[in-house]
């Protein structure tokens, strides 16, 4: 079987040379983090390199960095009733969370379920700003206990950057704190959290290039309180007990600075393969829809979904042919389900159950566009095969 196509980077990403080099070195280290000895101290030194790193990449200060062990620890650790509590003086009494969001968020994190609010999706895949004032503006009679909201950055199916800024001056000037889950734009987007305002920002290591279990969530300013989600030691200045991971921190750091330093660059590439590939889908079968066409999206990211075509068979059809799809999120276990993203922007159901994504990466290559869209039209054909949208599907 010739060399497979993988177009699933939104759900993990091929390990950076960069970051392999620094797993490699770090192995070496045997030292402690937490220990004194000249061991102890270089094991230290990488995770505080890394923490720098990781920091410049969001623009943040390196002390205001917690590695964690992933994505979804991260959105824990921000999502409780504590956070910034010494600073409010209070604990925060709701939390408003959009319907796009990953699960994770969905879950409400240490939130009790009724203390939990759903902000609404336009049917272009943004967040209605409009409902969220309102939600902020009666989400607590009382007007004393700060608010919490989570929104992502970029939807993790259709690639939809979200109106954050905005939003976070409508979270702020209601004395509320903003939490971004950047997991999919790191990378990808150039991020200043002082110009997004978010207090808090979570970062996912494999989506950048890195093995998976480690992440990080950052804070704006160091005053920010956090709860622990593990406590018993001291380590990440109190906010995450344990052993830190030297050498996944390490690979984190790595390729931190390397997705930083070739961010212009990997942009451009991504997008114009992206461009191409959707010309191609839709070249070749009109009817297909890409959602959020016309929005600004990442760069990599396709979500697009083909009346009569089923994404349960759709991406075992592309697997068959050598090319690695997504159905959308790759959270749930293997599980193909219909999608909620969709479902919070009012896609009909028979048409987002079709919906497959497509997600491009660094080393993404004119060559892998092309067998893909060999793949499209043969997947497309077979499997649409009596449902009326076969025209302009090419011989």
């Amino acid at each position: 079987m010739s060399e497979r196509v993988y177009l699933d980077w939104n759900a993990t990403a091929p390990l950076r040379p960069q970051a392999r080099a620094a797993i490699a070195a770090a192995l070496e280290v045997c030292g402690n983090p937490s220990s004194i000895h000249k061991e102890g101290r270089i094991a230290r030194a990488l995770i505080e390199r890394a923490r720098e790193q990781v920091a410049a990449l969001v623009a943040a200060p390196a002390r205001n960095v917690v590695f964690t062990s992933g994505g979804t620890e991260a959105n824990m650790l921000a999502l409780s009733q504590k956070t910034g509590a010494e600073r409010h003086g209070s604990q925060c009494a709701r939390l408003l969370i959009s319907g796009i969001e990953h699960s994770s968020v969905l879950a409400g994190g240490r939130f009790p379920s009724e203390f939990t609010e759903r902000v609404a999706v336009e049917g272009g895949g943004h967040i209605d700003l409009a409902d969220l004032r309102a939600r902020l503006a009666n989400a607590d009679g009382e007007r004393r206990a700060p608010m919490l909201v989570s929104l992502m950055l970029a939807n993790n199916e259709t690639g939809i950057v979200q109106p954050i800024s905005e939003a976070a001056a409508l979270v702020h000037d209601m004395g509320g704190l903003l939490h971004v889950d950047a997991v999919q734009a790191a990378g990808r987007l150039p991020i200043d959290m002082e110009a997004l305002g978010a207090d808090l920002l979570t970062l996912s290591a494999h989506k950048l290039g890195v093995p998976k279990g480690v992440g990080a969530l950052v804070k704006r300013q160091d005053t920010l309180t956090l709860a622990p989600l593990i406590a018993g030691g001291g380590q990440e200045r109190g906010a995450r007990a344990g052993t830190e991971n030297v050498a996944a921190i390490a690979a984190f750091g790595a390729a931190a600075a390397v997705a930083q330093r070739e961010l212009a660059a990997e942009r451009a590439h991504m997008l114009a393969l992206r461009n191409r590939l959707e010309a191609a889908i839709l070249a070749a079968t009109p009817a297909a829809v890409i959602f959020g066409n016309g929005a600004e999206r990442l760069p990599n990211t396709t979500l697009v979904a083909l009346p009569g075509m089923k994404a349960e068979t759709a991406v075992i059809a592309f697997d068959l042919e050598g090319v690695a799809v997504s159905s959308g999120a790759a959270c749930s276990s293997g599980k193909v389900a219909p999608s909620h993203v969709l479902a919070a922007m009012g896609v009909p159901p028979d048409l987002a159950r079709g919906a497959i994504r497509l997600s491009l990466g660094w080393d993404t290559t004119e060559s892998d566009v092309e067998r893909f869209q060999t793949a499209w039209i043969t997947v497309a054909s077979a499997l649409t095969k009596g449902q009326g949208n076969r025209e302009g599907i090419a011989a």
